[in-house]
């Protein structure tokens, strides 16, 4: 006769209610609403808000410098986890710390502090402007301030699964014959990958969100330096609610498959 083990925390039930009542306030029911309030145009009037020539510029660029921003952070965010994880140096602690500053810094200030430190005359910016190209205003700016905002999010997933990770591996490896590029491709990178995919999807999904940050550095020229959120704050100060709408439903859908994706390719790649 089999007898039902109970869980060492009882509770399920009341737990799952719990976390459904939550997950649906903040995040079902909103959605919802947003693609309930698309409802209200036909496909024509979506499509044409929606395939706007201002639109796509707006969608290009903000899914364009989020991308960069990504790509930037994961090659620098894992050489940064690898120094504070493999390395004890005076002011290790300090640098860890200041990793966590986007975190705790309102991301206006960051865009002002950026914006003042790479304008045409800023401390920076004056000796681009020497060379004869412009930092802030430009979507190489908007890159740059994503880039600040999304560095933890590498940094905070690879750091924990590189310690992880026994040194007496690497060392076997070397004592086998193998060279440093050898011993990161066949014994690092199958670790730190899943790792990595997720801070490069996280610091995505931020930068493709970002507002605070981008606002001030960014210009805000139509067609040129103008993001997808900053478009959908104006068509809302214009009463245009139902285009705002249908842009975020745009902007959440394109996110929602690029994500997707990436998580379908991490668990390809965590599966044997």
């Amino acid at each position: 006769m089999s007898r039902r083990i109970s869980p060492v925390i009882p509770g399920f039930g009341l737990t799952l209610g719990y976390t459904l009542v939550y997950l649906s306030l903040l995040v079902l029911i909103p959605l919802g609403a947003l693609f309930l309030k698309t409802t209200q145009l036909s496909w024509d009037q979506f499509w044409t808000i929606i395939s706007a020539p201002r639109v796509i510029a707006a969608l290009k660029l903000s899914f364009g410098t989020a991308l960069a921003a990504a790509v930037i952070n994961g090659i620098i965010g894992t050489l940064l986890a690898w120094v504070l994880v493999r390395y004890d140096f005076f002011g290790r602690k300090v640098i860890d710390a200041m990793v966590d500053l986007p975190f705790a810094l309102p991301t206006a200030v960051a865009g002002i502090a950026l914006t003042a430190l790479y304008a045409p005359a800023g401390l920076v910016g004056q000796f681009a402007t020497d060379l004869g190209f412009k930092i802030a205003y430009t979507p190489l700016g908007i890159t740059l301030a994503l880039t600040f905002v999304t560095l933890p999010f590498v940094v905070r997933t690879v750091q924990p699964v590189l310690a992880d990770i026994p040194r007496e591996v690497e060392e076997a490896a070397a004592c086998l014959g193998a060279k440093p590029l050898q011993i990161f491709r066949h014994v690092l990178l199958p670790a730190l990958l899943p790792a990595w995919l997720t801070g490069f999807a996280l610091a995505f999904a931020r930068g493709v969100g970002e507002y605070g940050s981008v606002i001030f550095i960014a210009g805000n020229m139509p067609m040129k330096t103008e993001i997808l959120p900053l478009l959908i704050m104006v068509k809302l100060d214009q009463y245009d609610y139902t285009g705002a709408t249908a842009i975020g439903v745009l902007m959440l859908v394109v996110a929602f498959v690029l994500l997707l994706l990436i998580n379908l390719l991490q668990r390809r790649i965590e599966t044997p």
